[in-house]
Protein backbone atom coordinates (compact mmCIF):
# COMPACT_ATOMS: atom_id res chain seq x y z
CA UNK A 1 0.00 0.00 0.00
CA UNK A 2 1.58 3.38 -1.05
CA UNK A 3 2.43 5.99 1.56
CA UNK A 4 0.02 9.02 1.65
CA UNK A 5 1.24 12.54 1.04
CA UNK A 6 0.04 15.85 2.40
CA UNK A 7 -0.91 16.84 6.00
CA UNK A 8 -1.48 13.26 7.09
CA UNK A 9 1.80 12.02 5.62
CA UNK A 10 3.43 11.88 9.09
CA UNK A 11 0.81 9.49 10.48
CA UNK A 12 1.99 5.90 10.93
CA UNK A 13 1.21 3.50 8.16
CA UNK A 14 -1.78 1.20 8.93
CA UNK A 15 0.44 -1.88 8.78
CA UNK A 16 2.86 -0.23 11.21
CA UNK A 17 -0.05 0.52 13.55
CA UNK A 18 -1.05 -3.14 13.50
CA UNK A 19 2.45 -4.21 14.36
CA UNK A 20 2.68 -1.70 17.24
CA UNK A 21 -0.74 -2.66 18.62
CA UNK A 22 0.02 -6.36 18.49
CA UNK A 23 3.28 -5.71 20.34
CA UNK A 24 1.43 -3.73 22.99
CA UNK A 25 -1.20 -6.45 23.28
CA UNK A 26 1.52 -8.98 23.93
CA UNK A 27 3.38 -6.81 26.44
CA UNK A 28 0.64 -5.12 28.43
CA UNK A 29 -1.18 -8.20 29.83
CA UNK A 30 2.03 -9.20 31.57
CA UNK A 31 2.07 -6.09 33.76
CA UNK A 32 -1.18 -6.80 35.69
CA UNK A 33 -0.05 -10.43 36.20
CA UNK A 34 3.36 -9.37 37.47
CA UNK A 35 1.76 -6.75 39.68
CA UNK A 36 -0.61 -9.30 41.22
CA UNK A 37 2.23 -11.76 41.77
CA UNK A 38 4.33 -9.08 43.45
CA UNK A 39 1.49 -8.01 45.73
CA UNK A 40 0.75 -11.65 46.61
CA UNK A 41 4.42 -12.25 47.36
CA UNK A 42 4.53 -9.21 49.60
CA UNK A 43 1.40 -10.36 51.43
CA UNK A 44 2.82 -13.82 52.00
CA UNK A 45 6.27 -12.60 52.96
CA UNK A 46 6.80 -13.28 56.66
CA UNK A 47 7.43 -10.36 58.97
CA UNK A 48 11.24 -10.25 59.03
CA UNK A 49 11.57 -9.35 62.70
CA UNK A 50 9.06 -11.90 63.97
CA UNK A 51 11.42 -14.86 64.42
CA UNK A 52 14.31 -12.90 65.97
CA UNK A 53 11.85 -11.00 68.17
CA UNK A 54 10.33 -14.22 69.54
CA UNK A 55 13.81 -15.65 70.11
CA UNK A 56 15.03 -12.63 72.06
CA UNK A 57 11.74 -12.36 73.94
CA UNK A 58 11.91 -16.05 74.79
CA UNK A 59 15.22 -15.53 76.57
CA UNK A 60 13.90 -12.71 78.76
CA UNK A 61 12.53 -14.95 81.58
CA UNK A 62 15.85 -16.80 81.82
CA UNK A 63 17.84 -13.57 81.79
CA UNK A 64 15.56 -11.96 84.38
CA UNK A 65 15.84 -14.79 86.91
CA UNK A 66 19.61 -15.12 86.26
CA UNK A 67 20.29 -11.43 86.91
CA UNK A 68 18.26 -11.47 90.12
CA UNK A 69 20.01 -14.63 91.28
CA UNK A 70 23.44 -13.08 90.70
CA UNK A 71 22.44 -9.89 92.50
CA UNK A 72 20.95 -11.82 95.43
CA UNK A 73 17.45 -10.46 94.86
CA UNK A 74 15.59 -13.77 95.15
CA UNK A 75 13.59 -14.78 98.21
CA UNK A 76 14.69 -16.87 101.19
CA UNK A 77 14.46 -20.08 99.12
CA UNK A 78 16.13 -19.09 95.84
CA UNK A 79 16.29 -22.60 94.38
CA UNK A 80 12.55 -23.10 94.78
CA UNK A 81 11.89 -19.67 93.26
CA UNK A 82 14.09 -20.44 90.26
CA UNK A 83 12.29 -23.76 89.78
CA UNK A 84 8.89 -22.11 90.00
CA UNK A 85 9.66 -19.29 87.58
CA UNK A 86 11.25 -21.60 85.00
CA UNK A 87 8.30 -23.98 85.26
CA UNK A 88 5.80 -21.15 84.87
CA UNK A 89 7.67 -19.89 81.80
CA UNK A 90 7.45 -23.38 80.30
CA UNK A 91 3.69 -23.46 80.85
CA UNK A 92 3.18 -19.99 79.36
CA UNK A 93 5.10 -20.86 76.20
CA UNK A 94 3.27 -24.17 75.92
CA UNK A 95 -0.14 -22.51 76.07
CA UNK A 96 1.01 -19.82 73.63
CA UNK A 97 2.02 -22.50 71.14
CA UNK A 98 -1.36 -24.20 71.52
CA UNK A 99 -3.14 -20.90 70.85
CA UNK A 100 -1.55 -20.47 67.41
CA UNK A 101 -3.86 -22.79 65.47
CA UNK A 102 -7.12 -21.37 66.95
CA UNK A 103 -5.84 -17.88 66.18
CA UNK A 104 -5.40 -18.83 62.53
CA UNK A 105 -8.71 -20.66 62.18
CA UNK A 106 -10.99 -18.26 64.00
CA UNK A 107 -9.24 -14.90 63.66
CA UNK A 108 -7.69 -15.38 60.24
CA UNK A 109 -4.17 -14.58 61.51
CA UNK A 110 -1.37 -16.36 59.67
CA UNK A 111 1.69 -15.09 61.54
CA UNK A 112 1.14 -17.25 64.68
CA UNK A 113 1.72 -20.39 62.60
CA UNK A 114 5.21 -19.16 61.72
CA UNK A 115 6.20 -19.01 65.39
CA UNK A 116 4.30 -22.03 66.74
CA UNK A 117 7.28 -24.38 66.59
CA UNK A 118 9.54 -21.75 68.14
CA UNK A 119 7.13 -21.25 71.04
CA UNK A 120 6.86 -25.01 71.55
CA UNK A 121 10.63 -25.40 71.61
CA UNK A 122 10.90 -22.63 74.19
CA UNK A 123 8.32 -24.50 76.29
CA UNK A 124 10.50 -27.61 76.14
CA UNK A 125 13.61 -25.53 76.83
CA UNK A 126 12.17 -24.04 80.02
CA UNK A 127 10.67 -27.37 81.11
CA UNK A 128 14.13 -28.93 80.76
CA UNK A 129 15.72 -26.10 82.75
CA UNK A 130 12.98 -26.52 85.36
CA UNK A 131 13.85 -30.20 85.72
CA UNK A 132 17.63 -29.59 85.65
CA UNK A 133 17.28 -27.04 88.44
CA UNK A 134 15.54 -29.70 90.51
CA UNK A 135 18.09 -32.34 89.50
CA UNK A 136 21.28 -30.33 90.02
CA UNK A 137 20.60 -27.52 92.48
CA UNK A 138 17.85 -29.10 94.57
CA UNK A 139 18.84 -32.78 94.72
CA UNK A 140 22.54 -32.63 93.76
CA UNK A 141 22.18 -35.73 91.55
CA UNK A 142 20.86 -37.79 94.42
CA UNK A 143 19.25 -40.41 92.17
CA UNK A 144 17.72 -42.39 95.02
CA UNK A 145 15.93 -39.29 96.33
CA UNK A 146 14.89 -38.30 92.82
CA UNK A 147 13.40 -41.72 92.03
CA UNK A 148 11.65 -41.73 95.41
CA UNK A 149 10.18 -38.28 94.68
CA UNK A 150 8.96 -39.38 91.27
CA UNK A 151 7.34 -42.48 92.76
CA UNK A 152 5.91 -40.99 95.96
CA UNK A 153 5.11 -37.34 95.25
CA UNK A 154 2.29 -37.05 92.70
CA UNK A 155 3.07 -33.51 91.52
CA UNK A 156 6.63 -34.57 90.62
CA UNK A 157 5.32 -37.71 88.93
CA UNK A 158 2.94 -35.83 86.61
CA UNK A 159 5.50 -33.10 85.95
CA UNK A 160 8.11 -35.65 84.95
CA UNK A 161 5.54 -37.41 82.74
CA UNK A 162 4.81 -34.10 80.98
CA UNK A 163 8.52 -33.61 80.28
CA UNK A 164 8.81 -37.17 78.94
CA UNK A 165 5.92 -36.53 76.53
CA UNK A 166 7.34 -33.18 75.38
CA UNK A 167 10.74 -34.68 74.58
CA UNK A 168 9.81 -36.66 71.42
CA UNK A 169 7.51 -33.81 70.35
CA UNK A 170 10.43 -31.37 70.49
CA UNK A 171 12.83 -33.78 68.79
CA UNK A 172 10.44 -34.43 65.89
CA UNK A 173 9.41 -30.81 65.37
CA UNK A 174 11.38 -30.40 62.14
CA UNK A 175 10.11 -30.88 58.59
CA UNK A 176 12.53 -33.76 58.15
CA UNK A 177 10.75 -35.73 60.86
CA UNK A 178 7.41 -35.09 59.19
CA UNK A 179 8.76 -36.85 56.09
CA UNK A 180 10.33 -39.67 58.10
CA UNK A 181 7.26 -40.46 60.19
CA UNK A 182 4.61 -39.58 57.64
CA UNK A 183 2.22 -36.74 58.29
CA UNK A 184 -0.53 -38.77 59.99
CA UNK A 185 1.80 -40.48 62.49
CA UNK A 186 3.62 -37.21 63.09
CA UNK A 187 0.28 -35.47 63.72
CA UNK A 188 -0.88 -38.14 66.18
CA UNK A 189 2.38 -37.83 68.09
CA UNK A 190 2.14 -34.05 68.29
CA UNK A 191 -1.48 -34.16 69.44
CA UNK A 192 -0.07 -35.56 72.70
CA UNK A 193 0.95 -32.00 73.50
CA UNK A 194 -2.53 -31.52 75.01
CA UNK A 195 -1.85 -34.44 77.37
CA UNK A 196 1.45 -32.82 78.31
CA UNK A 197 -0.36 -29.51 78.88
CA UNK A 198 -2.93 -31.16 81.14
CA UNK A 199 -0.20 -32.87 83.16
CA UNK A 200 1.74 -29.60 83.43
CA UNK A 201 -1.32 -27.78 84.77
CA UNK A 202 -1.99 -30.61 87.22
CA UNK A 203 1.66 -30.45 88.31
CA UNK A 204 1.24 -26.72 88.94
CA UNK A 205 -1.98 -27.18 90.95
CA UNK A 206 -0.54 -29.93 93.16
CA UNK A 207 2.72 -28.01 93.58
CA UNK A 208 1.02 -24.84 94.88
CA UNK A 209 -1.35 -26.64 97.28
CA UNK A 210 -2.70 -23.50 99.03
CA UNK A 211 -3.69 -20.66 96.67
CA UNK A 212 -4.56 -22.43 93.44
CA UNK A 213 -6.12 -19.40 91.72
CA UNK A 214 -3.16 -18.91 89.37
CA UNK A 215 -2.83 -22.55 88.26
CA UNK A 216 -6.61 -22.75 87.84
CA UNK A 217 -6.42 -19.76 85.51
CA UNK A 218 -3.95 -21.61 83.30
CA UNK A 219 -6.13 -24.73 83.54
CA UNK A 220 -9.08 -22.66 82.28
CA UNK A 221 -7.03 -21.33 79.34
CA UNK A 222 -5.96 -24.85 78.43
CA UNK A 223 -9.57 -26.03 78.67
CA UNK A 224 -10.72 -23.26 76.33
CA UNK A 225 -8.02 -24.11 73.79
CA UNK A 226 -8.88 -27.79 73.93
CA UNK A 227 -12.62 -27.05 73.73
CA UNK A 228 -12.11 -24.87 70.65
CA UNK A 229 -10.19 -27.64 68.94
CA UNK A 230 -12.84 -30.23 69.83
CA UNK A 231 -15.57 -27.90 68.55
CA UNK A 232 -13.76 -27.41 65.26
CA UNK A 233 -13.19 -31.18 64.94
CA UNK A 234 -16.87 -31.88 65.65
CA UNK A 235 -18.05 -29.31 63.10
CA UNK A 236 -15.80 -30.82 60.43
CA UNK A 237 -17.09 -34.30 61.20
CA UNK A 238 -20.70 -33.08 61.03
CA UNK A 239 -20.09 -31.43 57.64
CA UNK A 240 -18.49 -34.62 56.33
CA UNK A 241 -21.63 -36.63 57.18
CA UNK A 242 -24.02 -34.25 55.42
Amino acid sequence: MPRPYGWHANLPHPTDCGRQLSALDRAMPAWPVLSRLWRRRKRREPVPWLGPGIFLGGLVPLGYVTVRAIQGQLNANPIAQIENELGLSALVFLLASLACTPARRFLGWTWPMRIRRQLGLFAFFYATLHFLTYLVLDQFFDWDAILADIAERPFITVGFAALVILTPIAVTSTNGWVRRLGYQRWLRLHQLVYVAGGLAVLHFIWRVKIDVSQPLTYAFILGVLLGVRLLWWWSRKAEAHR
